[in-house]
């Protein structure tokens, strides 16, 4: 009996753990997956600092400005006092006794006096010698001041375990101090492509077509390292052999997964002592699909030979079983309103659709040998059995 789409999913996702992890260097951790939290290493800012060009006060004004800081110097070592005023550029350390910052643009120069307006535009920059910025509405405390801590303290989780590494997720480890990651390594995998009447270049023939699935896979497989593809006869010999590579973490075959004379997968797979985890599932198109546990723990999906059901299989079993191998935790699901599904009464169906506001629409052409509709679609559409309306799951081949 095939297995229930939803828990055919969840079954691919059990069948494996996490990969080992390493520490790597920054630009080399983009895409896998963090095998532990991203902590501050320091708090940020580090100290008080200036949120704007201008002058860091202390006390109503006029106040006479003491000295002046640029980002990248240290604190000053100075503290201001009721009436002091203290240069400060962005990102620049206040100092002590700082009350607020008053930005450069509501300052302006008037001989020896430094005005506080509330649109000035002329620079602040005081003349030689002391000067004073005369007296003004009242600054809220802390205006302009980014305090320490303010963003995060030292030892806050900021990216949990599991996370996806993208390119923000590197600015902000860096940002938090850290030069390396350690994050799980990319499942191998190894593709098998069987079929006698497969042609790999040129138009198709007369009982002779195009293998679509060759080309198709490693856009799928962008969370994986694709070691290579192979094409095999109808011969089941050769497929045992091609299954006893040991350099993948998963052998993807592509054909023979069902029952007929040329489908030799599931007997090849007995002969290797392989336990069969998922022997078909309730969807359309994709059913005969299978996954499987070679005794040495590895993993065998198998594709059905049509390429529309072979891309329903990624989707369903192989993106599943490469999101647990490489660590990664399950996003959030996603769903969209879809009318007039044409639900199957007893299978999941799979449907291309495109997105049209908060809903999704079907385009049609959904042939389980035809990549037509596929290429169409944004995403996938996830119609349940016996399903009449309201949200369906989406899903999207660029998952993994």
């Amino acid at each position: 009996m095939n297995m229930p789409w939803k828990l055919a999913r969840q079954t691919a996702r059990a069948a494996a753990k996490p990969l080992d992890a390493a520490e790597l260097p920054l630009p080399d951790a983009l895409g896998l997956a963090l095998a532990s939290a991203v902590r501050a290493l320091a708090s940020q800012p580090t100290c008080d600092t200036s949120a704007m060009d201008g002058y860091a006060v202390c006390g109503p004004g006029p106040w006479t400005v003491v000295g002046r800081v640029a980002a990248g110097e240290p604190e000053p070592r100075v503290v201001l006092r009721p009436g002091d005023a203290f240069g400060v550029a962005t990102g620049a350390p206040v100092p002590a006794g700082t009350e607020s910052v008053v930005p450069v643009e509501h300052c302006s120069a008037d001989g020896t006096t430094l005005h506080h307006t509330s649109g000035a535009t002329d620079a602040c920059e005081p003349p030689p010698g002391t000067s004073h910025l005369s007296s003004a509405p009242p600054q809220p405390l802390g205006k302009h001041i980014r305090r320490r801590g303010e963003d995060w303290s030292a030892g806050d989780e900021l990216i949990p375990s599991g996370s996806l590494i993208t390119p923000a997720v590197l600015g902000l480890a860096a940002a938090a101090g850290h030069d390396t990651l350690l994050a799980h390594r990319r499942p191998r995998v190894a593709v098998i492509v069987t079929g006698d009447e497969l042609l790999r270049s040129g138009p198709p023939a007369p009982g002779r077509v195009r293998d679509a699935i060759g080309p198709l896979l490693p856009g799928l497989l962008t969370r994986a390292d694709l070691l290579g593809t192979t094409y095999l006869r109808d011969d089941p010999s050769a497929l045992k052999d091609a299954l006893t590579c040991d350099n993948a973490d998963v052998l993807v075959t592509c054909g023979a997964t069902s029952k007929g004379p040329a489908d030799h997968l599931r007997g090849v797979l007995a002969d290797l002592k392989a336990e069969i985890l998922v022997s078909g599932v309730a969807c359309r198109p994709g059913h005969p699909m299978l996954l499987a546990a070679l005794p040495d723990g590895r993993c065998v999906v198998g594709l059905p030979g049509n390429p529309f059901a072979a891309y329903a299989a990624v989707l369903t079993l192989l993106h599943p079983l490469l999101d647990a191998l490489g660590g990664h935790t399950p996003g959030p699901e996603i769903t969209a309103r879809l009318d007039n599904p044409g639900a199957h009464p007893r299978d999941t169906r799979l449907v291309p659709v495109t997105r049209a506001g908060g809903g999704v629409t079907p385009v049609g052409h959904d042939q389980p040998g035809s990549l037509w509709g596929a290429a169409l679609a944004d995403v996938l559409a996830v119609v349940p059995p016996g399903y009449e309306g309201g949200e369906v799951e989406l899903i999207s081949g660029s998952a993994s």
